[in-house]
C-alpha cells in the first residue's frame, strides 16, 4: 500500500514538473514556426519550399515528419531549420480493422502532442500538411490554443477520399475521416489550397474559407545544360544499364554515354546521332495512378517500331517508391520490348531536377482522388521547360492546356497515339515537342518563392 502511494506521488510530482516547464516555455516567440508533415519529408517537396521561403524571410522554422527520403541539401544546410523526426506508427496486424486503425491514430496523436508541446519551443504559426488529417488537424488545434498560436493548414487534397481508393468511399472508416476532416478543417486560423476547384469546394461543400496557392516549381528546376546532362547519364549508367552506351567509342579520348559523348580534351559534349528519346515520369506508386495505362501505349509505340515507322528507340525512366512498386516491376520484367527499355530508379533528390532538365518528354498518370488536387511532379516538369502528356482530370485544365503548353488524354489509345506523333519527327529542330519546349520557355512562369513572397507571405503576416 505504501510503495503504491509512493510511486501515485512521484508519478504526480513528475507531471505536476513537467506542466510548470511546459507552462514557462508557453508564450510562443516571434517569427518562429512549426511545419507539420505526418509524412515522409523528403517526400514532401511542398512543405519543404515553405520551410525554405519562411527560413529565407527570417522566421525560425522546426519541420516534424517522418524519416525515409532525403531532404533537399538546401534545407539540411540552412542554419534557420531544424528537423524533428518522428517514429512512423504501423498498424497493428490483430484484431478487426477499424481497431487496428483506431489504435494507430491514438499512438499518432499521443506521439505528436508529447513532441509539440515537450520538444519544441513555442511558435508563432503551425503549418499543417493536409492529408494526412488524421489525428493532427485536432493535435495542432489543441497545441494551438494551449500556447496561443495561429495554426494554418495547407490542403493538397482531401484524406478521406485517399482512403476511398482503397477501402471504398461507403465504409465507416472513410465516413468517419470524412466527418472528422471536415468538422476539424473549420478550427484553423488560415487554410491555403493547391487549386481554385478545391478553393471552390472548400467554401461550398466544407464552409471553409482558403485562399489558392499554386504549387511553382523550385529554381533548381531549369534546363539542364548539356554537360550536366553528361555527367548525369554517366553517374546513372555505373546503376542503370539503360544510361549505358550501347557501342563504345573507337577513340579512347571520347567518353559515351547512352545519349552524350564527351570529347575529354576539348571537354566538348555532343548529343549523339540516332539517340534514343528519353520518356520520364515520376510517381509514389499508390492506386491513384494507374502505371498500365503507360505500359500499354509503350507496347504499342513498339510494334510500330517494329512495323518500321519511323520512330525513335525509347528510354523510359520511372522514378519514384512506394508500395505498387514491386507489383508494376513484376508485370515489366515480363514484357517483351526490344525498343523500349524500362528503369525505375531511386534518385537523390540534387538529380531529380537534372533528370527532367535532360529528358524529351513527362508523362504524368496523376488522376486525383478528389478531383481537386494537381500534380506537383507537372509542375516541375514545366520548371524544366519538359513537355508534358498528362491523364486527364476535373481541375487539370488549371496547370495544363490541351495543345498548349502539353497534351491532355484519357486512356492508352490516346496516349499511344501521342507518343507516335510527338516522336514521329525525333530528329527534326522544329518538332512538337520542341515548339512546347519553346512555349514553356517564353512562359513568365514565377518560381515558388517569388509565388510564395506574393501570395503567403501577406496572409501570414495580415492572419
Amino acid at each position: 500500500m505504501a510503495s503504491s502511494s509512493v510511486a501515485l506521488l512521484l508519478l504526480t510530482l513528475a507531471l505536476g514538473s513537467l506542466l510548470l516547464v511546459w507552462w514557462a516555455r508557453r508564450r510562443p516567440r516571434g517569427r518562429s514556426v512549426c511545419v507539420v508533415v505526418l509524412g515522409d519529408v523528403g517526400r514532401s517537396p511542398r512543405m519543404q519550399y515553405h520551410a525554405l521561403s519562411l527560413a529565407r524571410r527570417g522566421f525560425d522554422v522546426v519541420m516534424l515528419g517522418y524519416c525515409g527520403s532525403k531532404p533537399h541539401d538546401e534545407l539540411l544546410s540552412n542554419k534557420k531549420i531544424r528537423i524533428l523526426y518522428l517514429p512512423e506508427v504501423k498498424r497493428i496486424p490483430v484484431g478487426p480493422q477499424i481497431c487496428q486503425y483506431g489504435i494507430k491514430v491514438v499512438i499518432q496523436a499521443v506521439h505528436l502532442l508529447y513532441v509539440l508541446l515537450l520538444k519544441t519551443c513555442p511558435v508563432v504559426y503551425i503549418l499543417l500538411q493536409n492529408p494526412p488529417g488524421l489525428p493532427s488537424i485536432a493535435v495542432c488545434w489543441v497545441v494551438c490554443c494551449l500556447r496561443r498560436s495561429k495554426l494554418v493548414i495547407d490542403w493538397h487534397n482531401y484524406g478521406y477520399t485517399i482512403m476511398g481508393l482503397t477501402h471504398g468511399f461507403a465504409h465507416p472508416l472513410v465516413q468517419l475521416a470524412k466527418w472528422y476532416e471536415k468538422l476539424c478543417g473549420r478550427l484553423s486560423d488560415l487554410n491555403l489550397c493547391v487549386t481554385n476547384a478545391m478553393r471552390e469546394d472548400l467554401a461550398k461543400n466544407w464552409n471553409i474559407r482558403a485562399v489558392t496557392v499554386y504549387d511553382k516549381p523550385a529554381s533548381f528546376f531549369t534546363c539542364t545544360p548539356l554537360e550536366k546532362q553528361h555527367h548525369l547519364f554517366m553517374k546513372l549508367g555505373h546503376s542503370y544499364s539503360p544510361f549505358k552506351a550501347c557501342t563504345k567509342p573507337l577513340d579512347p579520348i571520347f567518353e559515351r554515354s547512352a545519349f552524350t559523348e564527351l570529347n575529354t580534351r576539348s571537354r566538348k559534349v555532343l548529343q549523339l546521332d540516332g539517340r534514343p528519346a528519353l520518356l520520364v515520369s515520376s510517381t509514389s506508386w499508390t492506386e491513384d495512378e494507374d502505371f498500365s495505362i503507360l505500359l500499354k501505349a509503350l507496347a504499342k509505340f513498339e510494334q510500330w517500331i517494329v512495323d518500321g515507322e519511323n520512330l525513335p528507340s525509347l528510354i523510359c525512366v520511372i522514378t519514384g517508391k512506394g508500395p505498387l512498386k514491386e507489383h508494376y516491376g513484376q508485370i515489366i520484367s515480363q514484357l517483351c520490348l526490344k525498343h523500349i527499355q524500362i528503369c525505375t530508379p531511386w534518385l537523390e533528390a540534387e538529380d531529380y531536377p537534372l533528370l527532367l532538365g535532360s529528358a524529351d518528354l513527362g508523362v504524368c498518370l496523376h488522376k486525383s482522388s478528389s478531383g481537386l488536387d494537381l500534380p506537383m511532379k507537372v509542375v516541375d516538369m514545366f520548371g524544366c521547360c519538359l513537355p508534358v502528356c498528362a491523364l486527364h482530370f476535373q481541375c487539370l485544365h488549371e496547370l495544363v492546356k490541351h495543345e498548349e503548353n502539353g497534351l491532355v488524354f484519357v486512356d492508352s489509345e490516346q496516349l499511344a497515339a501521342q507518343l507516335k506523333m510527338l516522336f514521329s519527327e525525333f530528329s527534326r529542330p522544329d518538332n512538337k515537342l520542341n515548339q512546347f519546349r519553346k512555349t514553356l520557355k517564353e512562359s513568365k512562369q514565377l518560381h515558388w518563392d517569388e509565388s510564395w513572397e506574393q501570395n503567403v507571405f501577406p496572409l501570414l503576416t495580415h492572419t
